[in-house]
């Protein structure tokens, strides 16, 4: 294997991988890089095993062929090299000849019949707008667990039907539900999938990178999820299990409700959460028709106490919240009012941004004992 490339392309690549590459692995060879050079394309691929992506770009191909990296050390070296060419050639024993100008490295690669194989992608199930994914994740993914022992709940659940698109994710203390409207071509009946959260980061960079006109092909067999957007895929091993009935959490009747703008509550909660419990983070909300006081006391810290003045009609309220998962849902929300919905003390609170016409997106956050 023998070819040339430029920095520029190269490490466009090389940083798209980095998300996926096995940092701590007791497996030698996922800490690699697949390179493989042939026609008129590099192509590079990095696995965990769990998560696999494999991205190329154009380059100058003497002899075709395939090797493997370290994938750090590579990124590294080419992140510090000049602009311009770089020349890469495979040497005796799996070294890799790195050359740049008068600059000349060495790196100790692998066997490449070593490297996991990939699935192949079958055929492509809908394509989905890029920025929509991106969207939907954004607004989800913060409320994804992260014990393992729950492991249901460790990826969010992609819901897509006919004219819907909607993506829920929780840890049992709280959940995000996003949905919007968008007729996907080709698709009869309903399709769930359980995105482990490594790979919704990854799609959500994917994406995020694609820009706004981009489409992200779609698709899934018994035991993968495959995204693939441009010349870059995606695969991801599906979460197995049951994502619990959400539909059965969702509050119906919480009559009692509060507007306030996204940074003024969201400012108010950070200054008060300072003083919060460093445990449970709890901040009480307390709603009457003076407004709503937002407090949170500690014996190590201290209390605070903010007031807004906010119209309100209904029997007052006091009910406790983690000020943690609030500012979570206030960082992902648009701008704008934020209607805030409660019940009673004992009951989940609901937040829903109003400002944001095109996504249907509310927050289920489970009350506190304060």
């Amino acid at each position: 294997m023998e070819f040339s490339v430029t920095k520029s392309a190269l490490l466009n690549e090389l940083s798209t991988t980095q998300g996926v590459v096995e940092r701590k692995t007791t497996i030698p060879i996922l800490s690699n890089l697949l390179v493989e050079a042939k026609g008129s394309r590099l192509t590079i691929t990095a696995t965990d095993l769990e998560l696999s992506i494999r991205t190329s770009c154009e380059a100058k191909i003497k002899k075709e062929g395939a090797g493997t990296i370290p994938a750090k050390k590579l990124l590294e070296l080419v992140r510090l090299l000049p602009e311009g060419e770089i020349k890469v050639k495979l040497l005796e024993n799996h070294w890799v000849e790195i050359v740049s100008d008068k600059k000349k490295y060495k790196l100790v690669g692998m066997a490449k019949e070593n490297f996991p194989a990939l699935p192949v992608m079958p055929h492509t199930l809908v394509k989905i707008p890029a920025p929509i994914i991106e969207n939907l994740i954004r607004k989800t993914k913060f409320a994804i667990s992260m014990e393992e022992s729950r492991y249901t709940l460790n990826g969010g659940l992609l819901i897509l039907k006919p004219d819907t698109l909607a993506m829920v994710a929780t840890d049992g203390h709280r959940l995000a539900l996003a949905e919007t409207d968008h007729k996907l071509a080709g698709l009869n009946g309903e399709v769930k999938v359980l995105i482990p959260k490594k790979a919704m980061d990854e799609v959500e960079k994917l994406s995020s990178a694609a820009g706004a006109d981009a489409h992200i092909e779609f698709a899934k067999d018994e035991s993968h999820l495959f995204f693939q957007v441009g010349h870059r895929l995606l695969i991801s091993r599906i979460l197995t299990g049951q994502f619990p009935n959400y539909e059965a959490v969702l509050p119906r009747d919480n009559n009692k409700n509060v507007v306030i703008e996204r940074a003024e509550l969201s400012d108010a909660v950070r200054r008060v959460s300072q003083l919060a419990d460093q445990r449970s983070h709890a901040v009480k909300l307390a709603v009457s028709n003076e407004g709503i006081e937002i407090s949170a006391s500690s014996p190590e810290y201290g209390e605070a106490k903010e007031s807004i003045e906010k119209e309100f009609k209904g029997e007052p309220i006091a009910i406790g919240f983690n000020s943690s998962y609030m500012l979570d849902f206030l960082g992902a929300a648009a701008d704008g009012p934020i209607s805030i919905e409660l019940k009673d003390e004992q009951s989940a609170g609901q937040m829903r941004p109003l400002a944001d016409e095109s996504y249907r997106y509310r927050y289920i956050i489970m009350p506190m004992r304060i």
